[in-house]
């Protein structure tokens, strides 16, 4: 069913994603079942595996990871439909920009808008150039981790922010699109990382204001 066998993980690995599954079984209750959810569960470590994450930390990635794809497919096909707007923000390695876009839209939006984002070579960390500036501003986003996009993340989002990532970005008709060109800020200190900040701030709070969502004081 899945690529992850229970002969390639530790027996805490194993017990780990069993009572992720568990979670997220009784909150995906009457929409999806038991064999869903742990495929997403199980294709999710595996994703995260090849990317030299702790072994320790895979199954609370999975989990994370795989609640987010799955709250995506129910609004893909019709489950769960809010009337939130959807943002997914989209660099390489979903460590620099995508992430601090990610944070201020999560700071201002606040309940009234869902973000999301990926890369289409996630690295194994977040910025912490990145991580030092959105900390200036209040806004912790070291807990957050570089992941790739799915299908049903893409096919979720009412639209998608590209930033650098070219034609590895995926295309699905319907969606809207835009390109935000930013320099990268992989390799640069907090005091090279700070305009980038500060732009990508601009950008979000204009995105924002079209969508009508309202920002926090």
């Amino acid at each position: 069913m899945t690529d992850t066998t229970a002969n390639e993980l530790s027996i805490d690995q194993q017990l780990a994603l069993r009572t992720a599954a568990v979670r997220l079984g009784d909150e995906f209750s009457g929409v999806y079942g038991a064999e869903t959810i742990e495929r997403f569960l199980h294709s999710s470590y595996d994703q995260f595996a090849t990317t030299g994450t702790i072994p320790n930390y895979l199954p609370l990635l999975a989990e994370r990871f795989a609640r987010q794809r799955l709250h995506a497919l129910a609004k893909v096909e019709g489950h769960h439909h809010d009337g939130k707007p959807v943002v997914l923000f989209l660099c390489v390695h979903n460590a620099g920009r995508s992430q601090m876009a990610l944070g201020f839209f999560q700071h201002l939006a606040g309940d009234r808008a869902t973000a999301w984002s990926g890369g289409s070579e996630p690295g194994v960390k977040v910025n912490p150039s990145a991580i030092a500036a959105m900390a200036e501003r209040g806004i912790d986003i070291s807990g957050e981790f570089p992941k790739p996009w799915t299908d049903e993340i893409v096919r979720a989002a009412d639209v998608v922010i590209t930033m650098g990532c070219g034609d590895a970005c995926p295309i699905f008709p319907g969606t809207r699109y835009l390109n935000w060109d930013l320099d990268d800020p992989a390799g640069r200190d907090v005091a090279d990382v700070r305009p980038i900040r500060d732009e990508i701030e601009r950008r979000v709070r204009h995105l924002l204001d079209e969508l009508g969502v309202q920002v926090a004081a």
